[in-house]
């Protein structure tokens, strides 16, 4: 990492760029800021927002049955408990009769009330209020390299699936005549989605990290005419959002992910006033 690190000091010769954590904040952002910008496309598209909230909430129940079953570190809890939920809750949807938000909402209410219930009866719930805001200045080197593995994995599945995806999010009964096993696609989006998620959850906070989904994709689609402009002005804006965000919050010391969340709503309101203003005209 010296080198990378004496290589960013050359690029960034900044008072908030001068420390290890600052670097470490700063290249996570590189690496996740794709993933986020990628994956809320799909999100915002597939009207999932309320999926990867239930998601982002319900890490508190795998990290309570992590604590239970003796799992030391909290994100092998948290992911496979998301993956557990995620493949349950699009089983449900795709069978049974209720609406999608419904089930949704049954299933976030149900697994945030368990996770609050077992943390808080076993008194760790203190020791694990930090995952409800995060703290993206704590990443070390070997996590930065996970969230690049995490990258590198959704880009090889949107390389594949993409298409399918897409037709199943358009027309789900045109994608079965098409010989789409949308079941299975479906389940691919969800797992993705609940992975990046929960993975993300310990640097960004379970409180925003669905913002940080939504809020680009929704941004980008206000402007974009194209799919290809939608998904790269989306990676754009996630970009943007996020290195500001981490600026900002160093001079004002607050915490990096709601600050980048801030900055993210100003650029959907600046970006609404600018459609408002070219539909009008």
């Amino acid at each position: 990492m010296e080198s990378i690190y004496s290589l960013m000091n050359l690029i960034l010769p900044f008072e908030w760029a001068s420390t290890d954590f600052m670097k470490n904040a700063l290249l996570a952002i590189i690496v996740v800021c794709p993933l986020f910008g990628t994956l809320g496309t799909a999100v915002v598209s597939n009207k999932m927002s309320f999926f990867s909230d239930a998601i982002g909430h319900s890490s508190l129940t795998g990290i309570a049955l992590g604590v239970i079953l003796g799992i030391r570190e909290p994100t092998v809890a948290m992911v496979g408990f998301s993956l557990i939920l995620g493949f349950t809750i699009i089983s449900v949807k795709l069978k049974g009769k209720a609406s999608a938000d419904t089930i949704i909402g049954v299933f976030s209410s149900a697994s945030v009330a368990l996770g609050i219930v077992l943390l808080s009866s076993s008194g760790n719930f203190g020791k694990y209020q930090r995952y409800l805001v995060g703290d993206i200045l704590s990443i070390r080197p070997g996590e930065i390299a996970l969230l690049l593995l995490a990258t590198l994995a959704l880009l090889l599945v949107w390389i594949f699936f993409y298409n399918k995806m897409l037709i199943t999010n358009l027309h789900l009964t045109f994608a079965k005549s098409r010989g789409i096993r949308t079941f299975w696609i479906e389940q691919i989006f969800a797992l993705v989605t609940a992975a990046t998620v929960t993975l993300s959850i310990r640097w960004t906070g379970l409180l925003v990290i669905n913002s940080l989904l939504v809020l680009p994709a929704a941004a980008s689609r206000l402007l974009s005419r194209t799919s290809r402009q939608y998904l790269c002005s989306s990676i754009v804006i996630s970009f943007a959002s996020g290195i500001l965000g981490l600026i900002l919050s160093y001079y004002i010391g607050s915490a990096s992910g709601a600050t980048i969340v801030i900055v993210n709503t100003v650029i959907f309101a600046l970006c609404f006033l600018a459609s408002t203003i070219k539909r009008h005209l």
